[in-house]
């Protein structure tokens, strides 16, 4: 059922060390993990893994899905093909429900390019919802929180949508309704540079709106009465701190990480993680290397990087040929300059340190894959069983799990719910 498992040559001597890890949550006995052989445990996180709802809560995936052939219900190898997810490694890596994030590179903040952002933003949705019915004997379209429950008592993947970099919606504050009706369920306010909503973390030019701006403020206001999550991610501290005091319900951050583990803008430091517990929001723990371990400074590798980054069109607008050139470059790059890999052991450090500052109710997943997602050990969604294998051998409970994989995001989707209908019911 599942794809390839951690190599226990690489996790094994750990057992005893985690056996008692400050960052787990509950307090664990003896009798978890004593007296267990490697394969006892490997097979008890597995049957753990397949009892509790699983959700990745951000995917770039749709990028791949408006690309003119490309079947969700094939198989495909991401070392040749460079994608990370499709319906059967879905189901290979126990993973029972995913957001694809409808994603959109910034560009120029006018009419025109607000018109062509929010058309690929569109056609991006309506690709997932093509999926959906195309394959409907594997997956569902979700839109509320039970849905994903009800969808894996089928035997179901659940789809649930999101949009990544609020620029589609312009400067039309209306167009976030047209989201939501389309399936929309959180929205990333922005991402590598501020739009006309919020600052970037990595905009190099720096803060803008000094976080969200006024139009920002009247999106979040608008999300808050659909019932949309509002995501953090990619925005600067500001951004983050604006969007706890101006949101009536709690945030997310779909696919961000521990700033105090590893020093990186795009991570949370400890006082945002203390407030976001405070705000009932929860931190889903991304895929991507630089924000999971600081790699020892490597100059020719950023220089080759960056020269490849500067000559390259954007991803939508490239063809077939075209990216898989890119992807050799990558890989050619990656070759000639090599840098330390981020292990899984990586992202449950993470998940030990918002455990440990936020608490278990307030961590979950976000991977990133087909958006520079994939680790050493999680390398595609046939994979991510191995994070669960990781959690029970640092003595997570299966209650604690079941928080991570899902229940705190669906605790979270639901409050945002009712909040919705509050809002709705005091202005009617």
């Amino acid at each position: 059922m599942y794809g390839r498992l951690l190599s226990s040559s690489t996790t094994s001597g750990l057992l005893i060390l985690f056996l008692f890890c400050t960052g787990c949550g509950a307090e664990k006995t003896e009798s978890d993990l004593s007296g267990e052989t490697e394969e006892q445990v490997v097979q008890r996180a597995l049957d753990i893994h397949d009892r509790v709802l699983t959700i990745d809560t951000h995917a770039d995936t749709p990028l791949r899905m408006i690309e003119p052939g490309f079947d969700m219900s094939v198989r495909h190898d991401p070392d040749e093909t460079g994608s990370k997810v499709d319906y059967p490694r879905m189901k290979e890596g126990g993973l029972d429900a995913i957001f694809f994030a409808a994603f959109v590179a910034q560009e120029i903040r006018d009419g025109e390019g607000n018109t062509r952002a929010k058309t690929l933003c569109l056609q991006m949705i309506d690709s997932i919802i093509a999926s959906t019915s195309r394959n409907s004997d594997m997956v569902g379209l979700a839109l509320d929180p039970d849905h994903a429950y009800q969808l894996e008592k089928q035997g179901k993947r659940a789809i649930y949508i999101g949009i990544e970099n609020g620029y589609p919606i312009g400067n039309d504050v209306s167009n976030v309704e047209l989201f939501y009706n389309k399936g929309v369920r959180y929205i990333t306010l922005v991402h590598s540079a501020n739009n006309d909503l919020a600052d970037s973390a990595t905009d190099p030019d720096g803060t803008e709106h000094g976080g969200i701006s006024d139009l920002g403020q009247k999106v979040v206001k608008e999300m808050n009465r659909l019932g949309i999550m509002v995501d953090v991610s990619h925005g600067n501290d500001s951004v983050f701190y604006d969007a706890i005091a101006m949101s009536k319900a709690p945030i997310i951050a779909s696919h961000s990480n521990a700033r105090a583990v590893t020093d990186h803008s795009r991570n949370m430091t400890d006082e945002m993680l203390k407030l976001m517990a405070e705000n009932g929001g929860v931190v889903q723990l991304t895929m991507l290397d630089v924000y999971l371990r600081t790699a020892p400074p490597n100059p020719a590798r950023d220089a080759a990087l960056d020269s490849l980054r500067a000559s390259m069109k954007s991803v939508t607008e490239m063809t077939a040929e075209e990216r898989n050139s890119l992807r050799e470059a990558y890989n050619a790059i990656n070759e000639k300059y090599p840098s330390p890999p981020a292990t899984v052991e990586h992202v449950v450090d993470h998940i030990d340190h918002i455990v440990e500052v936020a608490g278990i109710d307030h961590v979950g997943i976000g991977c990133d894959f087909d958006g520079g997602g994939g680790i050493q050990g999680v390398w595609d969604a046939s994979e991510v069983m191995n994070i669960t294998i990781e959690l029970v051998r640092r003595g997570y409970s299966e209650e604690e799990i079941a928080k991570i994989w899902g229940g705190n995001l669906i605790r979270v989707f639901k409050e945002v719910q009712a909040v919705s209908e509050q809002l709705q019911a005091e202005a009617a």
